[in-house]
């Protein structure tokens, strides 16, 4: 689509599907669930960027030639696409990380269904997004892992599924090393995470 044939959101009341999505405006920060438009946060804090590039950094490195593929946002996440073409799909939501070990899951415009591993890192305007409409939105949508970080407390809440529900695995802090369990063999020194 060109440029200048994107739109502004007509009504951000109404209900959309992400086809609709796809003519917004570059400038449009939003996420989409059940086709209700939810507005991001503003540009997140320093320290929220940086927890982010360590996070993206040690994954990164850890899935250097393996299957597994790590992306931050922007990266747009339709979740329940199976067999919906975009007029249908009306959940688009971009997490601050997203592990895909999946290749069939991915194409030119981000991943289509549920990526392994999902990582919210909080910002003050993004709690009650993140600890519950996500959450849920997540855990259905069958995210196999799903992490919670705190810049401010300098935490992870962690949650994994088991029988197509969340079980809560602990909240580590800095001076913990976190087994990746969705990833054999990796660990992550929170250390390193929060400096």
């Amino acid at each position: 689509m060109e440029r200048n044939d994107w739109m502004a959101i007509p009504n951000r009341k109404g209900k959309y599907s992400y086809a609709d999505y796809l003519t917004w405006g570059e400038g449009e920060r939003v996420e989409l669930i059940g086709g209700e438009v939810f507005d991001m946060s503003p540009s997140p804090s320093r320290r929220h960027q940086k927890i982010l590039g360590e996070l993206f950094t040690a994954f990164s490195v850890f899935l250097r030639d393996k299957e597994c593929e790590v992306f931050f946002a922007p990266f747009d996440v339709r979740l329940y696409t199976e067999n919906k073409q975009d007029d249908e799909i009306d959940h688009v939501v971009q997490p601050d990380l997203s592990v895909v070990c999946d290749p069939n899951k991915l194409d030119d415009k981000g991943c289509i269904g549920a990526p392994d591993i999902i990582i919210e890192v909080l910002s003050p305007s993004s709690v009650k997004m993140d600890r519950w409409t996500k959450y849920q939105l997540y855990e259905k949508a069958g995210v196999k892992a799903y992490w919670v970080v705190d810049p401010v407390q300098g935490s992870v809440e962690i949650h994994h599924l088991a029988d197509e529900r969340y079980e809560f695995q602990g909240v580590y802090t800095e001076e913990d090393t976190v087994d990746v369990s969705v990833l054999t063999g990796m660990e992550l020194v929170l250390s390193q995470i929060f400096v």
